[in-house]
């Protein structure tokens, strides 16, 4: 039972040397490959979103069968994996080597990956899934681990720093991606929805009074719209996490 788990736990498309897959075989439809199968699944996620993502959509969307698309993948947790380093390729990352200072690049890098959480919503539970260990993802992590070394933080502390500052942007992205597809769902924009989900709040009893205990935080946080009340929020959290990381330094 316990190897069995272990095996689920180490299986990752970039483990098995299913990634070297190629060609087209016998009776294989022409201008499919996996490059461009994966080009396709990312397009079905951003548009469809995770749920109602399947093989059967993805050949269809593709107008070929299911079997031409398993030629190139083994299983749709492959193509999961495929489309989420695909689109970690979109992260614009710094130059480790470039005299910039590291706070400004570690800021850089969150911004970075919270619009690449907020752009494709369905990234996030497949991250979480899946061991993250594409080429594009292993180039994000080099980064951060290089940005993250020129702090002058203890090695010791390290790891913790980067689960500090990217779990953070993990959890505010994910929210905030969320916030935005559930808007779109129903027909709103983020701004409406925030104002039917406030009003709705306000006049209910068992919320009302946590709502009126929070005014004054509510008017100060700034911001005529919720795209503007997030960039707040995320850039005052985010200098409260490099403020604590140069304290932490200072302290020794």
């Amino acid at each position: 039972m316990v190897r069995a788990a272990e095996r689920a736990a180490r299986t990752s498309v970039w483990l098995e040397g299913k990634v070297r897959r190629g060609g087209r075989g016998a009776g294989q439809p022409s201008g499919l490959d996996r490059d461009r199968i994966t080009e396709v699944t990312v397009r079905l996620l951003d548009a469809e979103g995770l749920a109602k993502f399947s093989m059967r959509r993805l050949a269809a969307e593709l107008n070929v069968t299911a079997m031409s698309v398993y030629w190139y993948v083994d299983t749709k947790d492959d193509l999961l994996e495929l489309a989420l380093d695909a689109v970690m390729g979109e992260l614009g990352l710094p130059d480790p080597d470039a005299d910039e200072d590291w706070r400004d690049q570690l800021r850089a890098l969150a911004r970075e990956y919270r619009s690449l959480l907020v752009r494709h919503p369905w990234l996030s539970p497949v991250a979480g899934t899946f061991l993250n260990i594409g080429p594009n993802n292993l180039a994000f992590s080099r980064v951060v681990h290089r940005v993250i070394r020129r702090t002058g933080l203890p090695t010791h502390g390290l790891a913790a720093a980067i689960s500090a500052v990217f779990q953070f942007v993990y959890g505010f992205g994910t929210i905030e991606g969320h916030f935005i597809a559930r808007s779109t769902d129903v027909g709103m924009t983020p701004d409406e929805y925030f104002q039917n989900a406030m009003s709705t709040v306000t006049q209910a009893p068992q919320t009302a009074e946590i709502v009126k205990e929070s005014e004054d935080i509510m008017a100060a946080r700034g911001g005529d719209t919720v795209e503007e009340m997030w960039e707040r929020d995320f850039g005052f959290a985010l200098d409260l996490l490099v403020a604590g990381i140069e304290a932490m330094v200072t302290r020794g």
